[in-house]
């Protein structure tokens, strides 16, 4: 009884009562919970259920609706091919109506040339007989009636016709003698240009007599530097303020006279300054030949020339032909065909370009073997010119037929340029060719770097690799040069050929 009564038994008591009133009270929670969960998940059912009523619904309405779209459809394709047959039956029935049409066209039109070969036949018959009746009644044939007919009015007719010919051929070659007079006096009259011989030195003036010194340098080192890398003489007198340089090559006479202005002007003269001045001008006077080949065919109105094509042009404006600049020469042709042209109803066009391009040849006749005229036909052609243009220029010098108008117009154009008083000098074209035929000789043997023939022909230097010559390689080819000379050229007085060799050593210092 005391222990029931003690404050622990008490204690024990009221755990043991809230134990059991806590797990009383959780269960019914717990029940509680329990019937909400089920009534939320048969709630979820039940709407799962309409929704998937009103989308079975929705897809029966949306499959009515497409398949009566279908039905309407296929009902409109069923219409228009219904009446797509109805057209291709009339127009069949069309066709077959057409066809019995032309048939029956066809047979009318077989009568119709029958019943015409019938008639025919008796016309050719009846044409027979009425001319076997009037062969009974002339006694002649046709053939032998007519050979009477044509016999007697060559008889009558003969002397008329050939006085009358003969007048029409005077007055004919006279009428066009007349007109080819007036034809090419108007075409002179027109294009009149003076025109002077190529001479062949160039003087180059001088400030001061110490530069004549410096140009000669020491024991002559610089002008002999000058003279090799030029191919030019030079000719230094007592002429007070100038120096002149001597050479067939107009080339050469530019390139030396740029060479020494500049020269001139730097101040500083010797061999290796004397080599960088040369390559500067040789690329100045390119520049100008360029500038010559496009001024040239600009003022004959040409255009369309290939590049390639218009820098050989322009190395003509330093070659000469007999005295004649032969650039300046072929302006000139060019003027005169495109007039000539005009005037005969040529093609203007290809009768300019024939005469600019007539003489391209001898831009390059000193490095290719032939006539310049196979070599100019030979560059035309690679550079893809077009035919008109080479048959126009290949007869100006009689090598070719005349093929068209416009080749006749060349080659008349190229006589009426050359022949002009004053504008050809052949003593000045012989030196010229002989000075080339000197270098050629030297040029041609093996081992020759270069040559020029200076002293108007009466000197040739001949410059040889030295690693390929030594120096009695170059005693020999001074002899051999000198015998082919003498076989092979003719000239007055002697000519003096001198081999050089030369070695350089260079080195650098850093």
């Amino acid at each position: 009884m005391e222990i029931a009564t003690s404050p622990l038994g008490l204690g024990v008591g009221f755990l043991a009562i809230g134990i059991v009133v806590g797990y009383v009270v959780r269960q019914l929670f717990a029940q509680r919970r329990h019937d909400t969960v089920e009534l939320e998940v048969k709630k979820l059912l039940l709407d799962a259920k309409a929704e998937a009523q009103d989308v079975v619904l929705k897809a029966k309405e949306s499959a009515a609706r497409t398949l009566e779209e279908a039905k309407r459809e296929v009902k409109e394709k069923e219409a228009e091919s219904q009446k797509a047959t109805e057209r291709l039956d009339k127009k069949e029935e069309l066709l077959d109506k057409k066809s019995e049409d032309l048939d029956r066209e066809k047979e009318k039109l077989n009568t119709n040339v029958d019943k015409l070969k019938s008639f025919e036949e008796r016309l050719k018959t009846q044409e027979a007989e009425q001319l076997r009746m009037l062969e009974k009644v002339a006694g002649l044939t046709v053939d032998e009636a007519k050979a009477n007919l044509m016999e007697s009015i060559d008889k009558d007719m003969e002397q008329v016709f050939l006085e009358r010919m003969r007048k029409l051929e005077l007055e004919g070659e006279t009428k066009l003698d007349r007109k080819a007079k007036d034809i090419l006096a108007t075409v002179i009259q027109r294009y009149a240009q003076s025109s002077a011989s190529e001479v062949m030195t160039t003087s180059v003036p001088i400030p001061s007599e110490d530069v004549k010194g410096k140009i000669i340098g020491k024991e002559g080192r610089n002008i002999r530097a000058i003279e090799r890398a030029t191919g030019v003489e030079i000719i230094v007198d007592e002429t007070p303020g100038a120096i002149v340089l001597s050479s067939f090559d107009s080339v050469r006479r530019q390139i030396a006279k740029y060479a020494i202005e500049d020269l001139i002007v730097d101040g500083r003269i010797h061999p290796a300054r004397i080599e960088e001045t040369v390559e500067k001008a040789k690329q100045k006077v390119e520049k100008m030949m360029k500038d010559a080949a496009e001024a040239a065919a600009y003022d004959v109105g040409i255009f369309d020339l290939d590049p390639r094509l218009m820098q050989l042009i322009g190395r003509l404006k330093f070659r000469t032909s007999f005295g004649q600049n032969v650039l300046q020469h072929s302006v000139e042709m060019a003027h005169v065909s495109g007039m000539l042209a005009a005037e005969l109803g040529g093609d203007v066009m290809i009768a300019k370009k024939g005469a600019l391009v007539h003489d391209i040849g001898k831009s390059v006749d000193h490095e290719v073997q032939g006539t310049h005229v196979e070599i100019g036909r030979r560059i035309l052609q690679k550079f893809g010119m077009d035919n008109a243009v080479i048959q126009a220029m290949q007869s100006h010098h009689d090598e070719y037929p005349y093929e068209t108008l416009e080749s006749v117009i060349v080659q008349t154009a190229d006589a009426l340029s050359a022949g002009r008083p004053g504008a050809r000098r052949d003593s000045v074209e012989n030196y010229t060719k002989r000075l080339e035929d000197l270098e050629g000789i030297a040029l041609a043997q093996p081992g020759v770097e270069k040559c020029y023939a200076i002293s108007a022909g009466r000197e040739l230097r001949v410059f040889v690799r030295p690693e390929e010559i030594s120096d009695g390689d170059a005693k020999k080819m001074a002899r051999n040069i000198a015998d082919a000379i003498e076989k092979e050229l003719r000239y007055p007085g002697e000519v003096k050929v001198m081999v050089i060799r030369e070695n350089r050593v260079v080195e650098f210092a850093r």
